[in-house]
């Protein structure tokens, strides 16, 4: 299995990032937009044996943009953004991107936003990136459920659920099951853990989740025959950031084959 992990899990700079990832035995990350888009920077990866996995869409859209705001420049705005973030991921090789959903649950936002993520599903598609969207307690797609039925809806062949463990477990829901229920709709994982109610996003098991939970996790992934990366998204604020991240790691490597 891929394991990845998620760049702002650290402070500081690009390089001191990825070097202290490198050193912890990380071999791909994900990134938010724009991050090591010089020539220097990615050169620094590819020494390091890093390789990208996942960029993360919806981080540093300009104020006022959403891909389900009423207004139509407000609309195109977040698109011209969301395609001008996914070239830089082709660019860099990410194979996943992912997209949050916004605060306004009416349908007339869903359906806004369902029309806005049919067009940059087409240009995800066209660069070779599966485009996910995370479910998220609070937004208009709360739930893992609610998601994917919202993703079946659209029909669009190019969209899928990212599965944020942590998220499941705010929102009561068996990540084993989302896991089969999605199948083919799966297109990526976030593993954090937190204490059932808020977004903590504190290493494995320093929470509520299980041992138990992950190996069922990892089986359902299994089962569905899931290639893509699962990614470790911890928080910097934790007294030791890379310590949760390596802990982490060990457990992860303890229950799969990590390649």
């Amino acid at each position: 299995m891929i394991l990845s992990c998620c760049t702002w899990a650290l402070s500081g700079s690009d390089d001191d990032v990825v070097a202290r990832l490198a050193d912890a035995d990380f071999r791909w990350i994900d990134v938010r937009p724009y991050g090591f888009t010089s020539e220097a920077a990615r050169a620094r990866v590819r020494a390091l044996g890093l390789r990208v996995s996942c960029v993360a869409a919806s981080f540093g859209l300009p104020d006022g943009a959403a891909l389900d705001n009423p207004e139509a420049d407000a609309i195109a705005q977040a698109l011209t953004y969301t395609r001008q973030v996914l070239t830089c991921g082709a660019e860099l090789g990410a194979t996943a991107a992912y997209l949050v959903p916004g605060k306004d649950g009416s349908q007339e936002a869903l359906d806004r936003y369902a029309r806005s993520l049919i067009a940059a599903a087409d240009r995800a598609s066209a660069l070779g990136i599966t485009l996910c969207v995370e479910h998220f307690p609070g937004s208009a797609l709360p739930t893992a459920a609610a998601t994917l039925a919202f993703l079946r809806t659209i029909g669009h062949p190019g969209l899928s659920l990212l599965l944020d463990i942590g998220h499941a477990q705010m929102s009561g829901e068996d990540p084993a099951a989302i896991i089969a229920d999605a199948g083919p709709c799966l297109g990526y994982v976030h593993l954090d853990d937190n204490d059932g109610r808020n977004d903590l996003h504190v290493a494995l098991t320093d929470g509520v989740l299980t041992v138990e939970t992950l190996r069922r996790t990892f089986a359902a992934l299994d089962g569905i025959g899931y290639a893509g990366a699962v990614s470790l998204e911890l928080s910097p604020a934790l007294p030791d950031p890379l310590d949760a991240l390596t802990r982490s790691r060990t457990l992860v490597g303890a229950l799969v084959s990590l390649a």
